[in-house]
């Protein structure tokens, strides 16, 4: 009911909804949003950019990419069993088509270590490596300060509504 009305709502009453704004600041856009669903679309792909682009300034530094210490993440919770290609593709925060090439610079920079099942030729399992793991763990410090400082403003109550909120809208975008 409420999203039918905001479509046909006139340019001036979108312009006085209760929102702060500062994505149309932001953006230098004079207009006001088509409806506020856009807005609220366009802030959380905002939000997103500007807090991977934080973290990915964040490990820089160790030469690693937020998808790499995702996956030696994953790898370090599967121990010493490993993970094939697919499953670790299936447990990435962003998913990444080419998991294959990422396990290649991984295992390059000696992180990640692969090898072939003996039961099944065709299956290749990834296991993270001790180098990996030392750097992982030196890596948990830097994302937990970078986390901390980009959330640690919000109090509990803000966060549990936000990740609420978050994982509503994930069950409905299929």
């Amino acid at each position: 009911m409420k999203r039918h009305r905001e479509m046909s709502l006139s340019p001036a009453k979108r312009a006085n909804r209760p929102t702060s704004g500062l994505l149309q600041r932001e953006l230098r856009q004079t207009k006001p949003f088509a409806s506020l669903t856009t807005e609220a679309f366009l802030n959380l792909v905002r939000t997103t950019d500007q807090l991977q682009r934080t973290l990915r300034l964040s490990l820089k530094p160790y030469g690693v990419t937020e998808t790499q210490y995702n996956s030696l993440r994953i790898l370090r919770g599967a121990g010493e069993y490993g993970l094939t290609c697919s499953e670790i593709g299936e447990r990435l925060i962003s998913r990444d088509p080419d998991i294959t090439r990422l396990l290649d610079r991984m295992e390059k920079q000696g992180l990640v270590q692969r090898q072939r099942d003996t039961k099944d030729r065709r299956v290749v399992i990834t296991r993270i490596t001790r180098q990996g793991l030392t750097q992982l763990k030196e890596l948990d410090q830097v994302v937990t300060k970078t986390v901390t400082a980009l959330l640690g403003h919000l109090d509990e109550n803000e966060m549990l509504r936000m990740i609420a909120l978050l994982e509503r809208v994930r069950e409905h975008s299929g």
